[in-house]
């Protein structure tokens, strides 16, 4: 042995070296493809209304929104999830407006549709919360509690008028027992087979879901752990996704994104199906936040927070900055 033999011969720091070297050597990478913009849009309103948790973020007029589909589909972003929000007098305790083929979310699906045909993946949330006057994600039974059975016959409705309406994909998010065999049922029963259905296989009741309920306008009391999952529980998820996969689900999602890494890991490794994240509300939040107070690198933190989703295994990334870090890759 030499006098240097005590050096070390293995230095991982050599592909580290430039940036050069650290692109190429880069085991994940964004791509604008990865990412689907949530988006909103609000009935009776001229001017996009600020959303006061989600800096930069807004309530889109039917106007907007249509630039904003424009802006996503220019940047490469691949799809667009819409969200509607009715008058408040028009929400009821079924949620009708969501089953109206001229309710807001079905009227924007079908503006969407004409503006940008195919060139974006166009999604829809199916769910009651937004519509309802009690604000939870289904009917109610005499009892005050969500009905289940009960709910998944207005899902059924739910998926036929946005299917009728144009949507490429319908994203069931209220965690009802059953929920995608009953909407691909329904689906395929009205002549709309080729629509996909990503399914919310593992929403957690999140903290992290906070500055959303502004953005849909929800009129929630209380919460909704009776339905959505326990964020003790990462067995739970695989059942959930199990039950998922057999009903039919052709995309799988984990909401939220960064406080279930390890959920997201465990359901990639399990399927061979494409598997979604959602970087939610209260994620966006916190990095805006901070980053207005300085004490982050915002641009940084963005990507660095969605890589960490990829590396996890997503396929796709639900981020309200999709449009502005797919322009910037």
């Amino acid at each position: 042995m030499t006098k240097y033999g005590s050096f070390p011969g293995a230095r991982p720091r050599r592909l580290r070296t430039t940036p050069a070297m650290r692109r190429m050597v880069a085991e994940h990478r964004l791509h604008p493809a990865d990412l689907i913009l949530p988006a909103f849009v609000r009935e009776g309103v001229s001017e996009p209304v600020p959303i006061s948790a989600m800096p930069g973020v807004v309530q889109h007029t039917r106007d907007t929104l249509r630039k904003a589909a424009v802006e996503a589909a220019e940047a490469g972003v691949a799809g667009i999830m819409l969200f509607g929000v009715p008058e408040d007098a028009k929400k009821d305790a079924a949620g009708t407006a969501g089953t109206d083929p001229d309710g807001i979310l079905q009227v924007a699906i079908r503006d969407v549709r004409a503006e940008v045909g195919d060139d974006l993946v166009i999604m829809s949330d199916l769910c009651l919360d937004e519509s309802t006057d009690h604000g939870h994600c289904g009917v109610l039974d005499a009892d005050g509690r969500v009905d289940n059975d009960a709910t998944l016959e207005r899902y059924a409705e739910m998926a036929q008028v946005q299917a009728d309406a144009g949507v490429h994909v319908v994203g069931p998010s209220g965690m009802m027992d059953g929920q995608v065999g009953v909407i691909r049922d329904a689906l395929d029963q009205t002549g709309h087979e080729d629509v996909s259905i990503l399914a919310y296989t593992a929403k957690y009741s999140s903290a992290f879901f906070g500055p959303f309920r502004e953005a849909v306008g929800s009129s929630l009391k209380g919460d909704r752990k009776t339905y959505q999952q326990d964020p003790a529980n990462l067995r739970e998820s695989l059942r959930e996704l199990a039950l998922d996969l057999e009903e039919g689900a052709d995309m799988v999602m984990v909401k939220p994104a960064l406080p279930y890494l390890d959920v997201l890991a465990k359901i990639a490794d399990e399927v061979d199906v494409p598997v979604a994240a959602y970087q939610v509300s209260g994620e966006y939040a916190m990095i805006e936040a901070a980053a207005e107070k300085g004490w982050i690198d915002r641009d940084k933190a963005i990507l660095e927070a969605l890589t960490g989703i990829k590396r996890a295994g997503a396929n796709m990334i639900l981020t309200y900055w999709a449009t502005e870090v797919a322009r910037g890759l």
